[in-house]
């Protein structure tokens, strides 16, 4: 099954489907693949019948089902592989009216070296949740984590993926948000080899509020990519994009790619991307294309800005002067640039724990007594 949609910033049709036959095979000359290292995913295109299945453990909320059953259809092949070959589909389901103070919490792993994954969160109307997905699975994954947020509902989501510069995930996050909605999606990217993201955002009604924020790290020679698209299709809509990375190592690379499309209907809406770039050392790359196309000029509000640059000397010269060592000052500002992204985390304690894997990646994590 196939259907064509407008994309974002192309008058071309952009195919939507469930078979992977329908799509090429990616190369670098696509524009949604020209930054990636494609020879290194020749094994996420094609179907696999040994690779494993991705799950999680049992708890309030969450349940099982052999298939997926959400109506999203993926958008490019390894999407169309991974949702094909998905035979453990995780459920999160949070009843209509329901208000979940404890965050739930899908640690993820795999039953073999590879696998596919699939996620269908969905939260009822004027319903309020937290999910935290933890991706530390130690196995190459492919995978969607499709979002619904019901009319009125309030969703916090967040997707952690840390652990060792060996394994390489690609996730699709399509996220629905229904009338005077509000949804928090939140990419800590920490850990992987090859790691790409694509978080998207659909309004279904009028009202709806999203805000999409990112910190990464990115070391050594990691590579780590995340591409958002926010399509404003009803009336009176916000969305706020916030992605900040902080790169080391002469082979560190990061791609940033924000995609806003406000339709012609989509009047009244506030609209924002904002993407920061912190190089550590000498020779990382970091690329940041952030795009906006109005096809209304009834706005409230548009706009979207990039930055890509060093440490600020002051700053350094500052801590130092008052007997900072240098190896510490520099963490510090690191800790400071992320400092906007984590305190837009509801749960205090996921802000703990995320600040917490970004000191053990710069150092300053003091040992457990």
């Amino acid at each position: 099954m196939s259907i064509l949609e407008t994309p974002p910033l192309d008058h071309s049709p952009r195919l939507v489907s469930a078979d992977p036959a329908t799509f090429p095979l990616p190369t670098s000359r696509q524009e949604e693949w020209r930054f990636a290292p494609v020879d290194r995913l020749t094994a996420f295109m094609e179907p696999h019948e040994d690779w494993g299945q991705v799950t999680a453990g049992v708890g309030p909320y969450v349940s099982f089902a052999d298939a997926p059953s959400s109506s999203w259809l993926p958008i490019d092949r390894p999407s169309a592989v991974a949702r094909s070959c998905a035979k453990t589909v995780i459920r999160v389901d949070v009843p209509a009216e329901e208000i979940v103070e404890t965050p739930i919490v899908l640690r993820l792993s795999a039953s073999a070296a590879s696998a596919y994954g699939h996620i269908e969160v969905s939260v009822g109307r004027h319903a309020r949740a937290t999910v935290v997905v933890v991706h530390d699975t130690g196995a190459d994954i492919s995978g969607s984590m499709v979002t619904n947020v019901a009319d009125g509902a309030d969703l916090t989501m967040l997707s952690v993926i840390d652990g060792p510069a060996v394994h390489d995930q690609l996730w699709q996050w399509p996220t629905t948000v229904g009338r005077d909605a509000r949804f928090v999606g939140g990419c800590v990217t920490i850990g992987g080899r090859f790691v790409r993201v694509c978080p998207s955002v659909h309004y279904a009604a009028p009202g709806g509020s999203a805000e999409l924020l990112g910190a990464f790290l990115v070391e050594g020679e990691q590579y780590a990519e995340h591409r958002v698209f926010v399509e404003h299709v009803e009336p009176h809509c916000t969305s706020n994009v916030i992605f900040k990375g902080a790169l080391s190592g002469a082979l560190a690379h990061s791609v940033w790619v924000g995609d806003v499309l406000v339709r012609r209907t989509a009047t009244g809406v506030q609209t924002y991307e904002l993407n920061r770039n912190l190089l550590l050392t000498e020779g990382p790359r970091a690329d940041s294309v952030p795009n906006l196309e109005l096809e209304t000029g009834d706005v409230i509000s548009a706009g979207h800005a990039s930055a890509t640059g060093r440490f600020d000397d002051e700053q350094l010269f500052y801590l130092q002067a008052r007997g900072i060592p240098e190896s510490v000052a520099r963490q510090l500002i690191v800790r400071g640039f992320f400092a906007e992204i984590l305190a837009r985390i509801p749960s205090q304690e996921w802000r703990a724990d995320v600040l917490h894997r970004i000191e053990q990646r710069l150092g300053m994590a003091q040992d457990e007594a």
